[in-house]
């Protein structure tokens, strides 16, 4: 309506317009120095020694890639994959003053929890050692490169490839349900591959860590304990399970 008062409200929106230019000269300094300062705590953070930004990455060639190993004696020791062939795992000798350390990995894929799931997985990587790769490359806490890896890069590594759907746990009497053969030999899996890397050194560790991530990291809890047990008393020994610790869940239906 003509003549009517401005909206109070809209006047409050427009108070810069009021400023005058004293104000709007000490708003600039402020806004500079402001900046300035986030600048100086960002080039501080990147200059950290620990940042993973001023880690370089390697890109992966032909020396980090290592071949699948199939346990040698799987079938005697029932040591099997979901679909009855030999598990296996990717080992790089340690050197240096890493010689007699070892740093174990155990892959992740989550679990099958149904006939049809477990069924499905055991014609994938993770439920046979038929379609896993025979070559991986080993990156991240696995790799060989000291600018990379600066803590384990000349440490034994081995990835423990996972294919029982059950974080190496499982060890039922009877292998057959509903007509369909499935192995759950976690439990003898995990014990075959410790028996055949205590045989190659592991017996021998100075400093071990078993480490895991997701289903893997589930693996690394459940047999952390067994894992100190087989090492020499005198060896540091530690676990790390990331991603690996799994709530129950019920589901509700409405």
């Amino acid at each position: 309506m003509a003549g009517s008062m401005p909206n109070p409200r809209l006047r409050s929106l427009l108070w810069w317009r009021r400023w005058a230019k004293k104000d709007w000269a000490i708003a600039a300094v402020g806004f500079t120095v402001v900046a300035f300062a986030l600048t100086l705590l960002s080039n501080s953070w990147r200059d950290e020694p620990d940042s993973d930004i001023t880690r370089p990455f390697h890109p992966i060639t032909a020396s980090d890639l290592v071949e699948l190993t199939l346990l040698q004696n799987a079938k005697a020791r029932g040591a099997l994959c979901l679909d009855g062939s030999a598990p296996g795992y990717h080992f790089k000798k340690g050197f240096g003053s890493g010689a007699n350390n070892w740093l174990l990995h155990i892959e992740g894929g989550g679990w099958c929890n149904t006939m049809e799931s477990c069924s499905w997985r055991k014609g994938t990587s993770l439920g046979s050692s038929k379609y896993m790769d025979h070559k991986v490359p080993f990156s991240g806490i696995l790799s060989s490169h000291p600018s990379e890896n600066p803590e384990f890069f000349n440490w034994n590594k081995v990835k423990i490839r996972y294919c029982d759907g059950a974080s190496l746990a499982g060890h039922p009497e009877n292998d057959l349900k509903n007509g369909s053969a499935l192995f759950f030999r976690g439990q003898l899996i995990w014990e075959a591959v410790m028996d055949e890397l205590l045989s190659v050194g592991l017996s021998k560790a100075k400093q071990a860590l078993l480490s895991g991530c997701s289903a893997g990291g589930l693996a690394t809890l459940i047999h952390c304990d067994d894992f100190r047990r087989l090492l020499p008393t005198d060896a540091t020994v530690k676990c790390l399970a990331d991603a690996g610790f799994f709530l129950d869940e019920y589901v509700y239906v409405y």
